[in-house]
């Protein structure tokens, strides 16, 4: 089972589950835990093979991971602490999980809040994932990090983000960063389908308007899906809980709020 930790609130019966992204780890929302277990129980966990969640024995003889069953083993988890149904939290690669688990187990999904969202790739991006897909068994797999994570986040102000994403994925070996690249190549028919489908479960985008790879296509996702809604953090680039913490917590927290009320 992932790794995982849980923070419970006195008397709140609602659960904000976090899912951070390809190279992170559960550590990336330490600016949100104080803020959000104020108001809720929080539910916080490392996805396989990052942070604390070894690849299991099974894992080892399984050379290609899919989103599917990464999805599976956030359920799983859920699951076993008994969570009925829970908010979830994601940024970059992990809204794309959320997005997933909300298809296959919509009555577990109360609310999709979707930080530095992917829902499309964009020509540069798809290069360079193919550039990737060439490179990825010759090359140091720290040296393709750091070149994506400086694509992504080019800017002054994204340094912080940069290095926090890069020192996280120190902790990956070479063979679990391959596996997770690999899942590239069924991500794009699988975002085709999330853009087409309106789920009706409520959603918040939010991106940074420095985000140049991915806010164009949530801005065309977000004018097509009823019940999707987007804030746009000025001066910010892809991850936005950690680069303007403050006001993502602010927005996140006034949304998931404001569902109780209607």
């Amino acid at each position: 089972m992932l790794n995982h930790h849980i923070y419970l609130h006195k008397t709140s019966k609602q659960w904000v589950t976090f899912v951070h992204g390809a190279g992170g780890s559960s550590s990336i929302w330490f600016k949100q835990i104080r803020s959000f277990g104020a108001e809720f129980n929080v539910l916080v966990l490392d996805l396989r093979g990052h942070g604390n969640s070894k690849p299991a024995l099974k894992d080892a003889f399984n050379s290609k991971y899919t989103f599917d069953s990464i999805t599976n083993d956030i359920v799983e988890v859920i699951n076993h602490l008994k969570i009925e149904k829970s908010h979830f939290v994601g940024i970059s690669l992990g809204t794309i999980l959320i997005r997933n688990l909300a298809e296959k187990h919509p009555e577990r999904v109360e609310s999709m809040i979707m930080g530095g969202a992917i829902m499309k790739l964009n020509f540069r991006s798809q290069v360079l994932i193919k550039l990737g897909v060439i490179f990825k068994s010759v090359v140091p797999y720290m040296l393709l990090y750091k070149f994506f994570a400086f694509i992504i986040m080019p800017r002054k102000n994204h340094k912080s983000s940069r290095l926090l994403f890069v020192n996280e994925a120190k902790k990956l070996y070479q063979k679990e960063f391959v596996r997770w690249f690999k899942l590239t190549s069924e991500i794009n028919p699988l975002l085709r389908f999330f853009r087409a489908k309106d789920i009706k479960i409520p959603t918040l985008y939010v991106m940074g308007e420095e985000d140049h790879l991915f806010l164009p296509s949530i801005k065309n996702v977000v004018a097509k899906h009823i019940q999707s809604s987007l804030y746009v953090v000025k001066n910010c680039g892809h991850v936005v809980n950690v680069e303007q913490p403050e006001l993502f917590n602010k927005e996140t927290i006034k949304f998931i709020k404001g569902l109780n009320l209607a």
